[in-house]
């Protein structure tokens, strides 16, 4: 296994505007398929949820947005019968942009100063998934991906 951490800084005229930092976990290739994540414990409960679904198209199209080549997200024959798993991984920073929509589209002019992402379990094309989202006045909310069966890590995302 390999760990990556990638970095990006983004400047407009000059001015330093946001800082993006990726890790990112390389595996060795498979020998055998990857069973589907077990159920983690509960989160919290959740009080706004929109259920999405992660189709070809859209993992491609998203793949492409951002440069990533990786078969994992849009070749289903390559995830399967080369990297072992299930189905379509859903990129991890794809459900953290859909995670920021659905928390802008609860609180519209929202200003997000921060935003922190980490996907713990893999979600796969399989079945819809629920994006969940809790309602805290406060300057911090949480939002999580859930599957239909079995739920993921709770991902926390934040504004202040």
């Amino acid at each position: 296994m390999l760990f990556v951490t990638v970095r990006h800084d983004i400047h407009a005229d000059g001015v330093h505007a946001i800082s993006e930092e990726q890790d990112i976990v390389f595996r060795e290739a498979s020998t055998t398929p990857t069973p589907p994540p077990g159920p983690a414990a509960p989160p919290p409960a959740c009080d706004f949820a929109t259920t999405m679904s992660a189709d070809i198209v859209r993992l491609f199209r998203y793949s492409a947005l951002t440069f990533n080549g990786h078969r994992i997200h849009y070749d289903r024959a390559y995830a399967h019968d080369v990297e072992g798993y299930p189905g379509l991984v859903v990129h991890g920073p794809y459900l953290g942009t859909l995670l920021m929509d659905h928390f802008l589209r609860r609180r519209p002019g929202a200003r997000v100063t921060r935003f922190e992402f980490r996907a713990r379990r893999p979600v796969f094309d399989l079945a819809p998934f629920t994006l969940c989202l809790n309602d805290k006045p406060a300057a911090r909310s949480c939002g999580w991906p859930a599957r239909r069966r079995g739920l993921h890590d709770r991902h926390p995302g934040g504004r202040r």
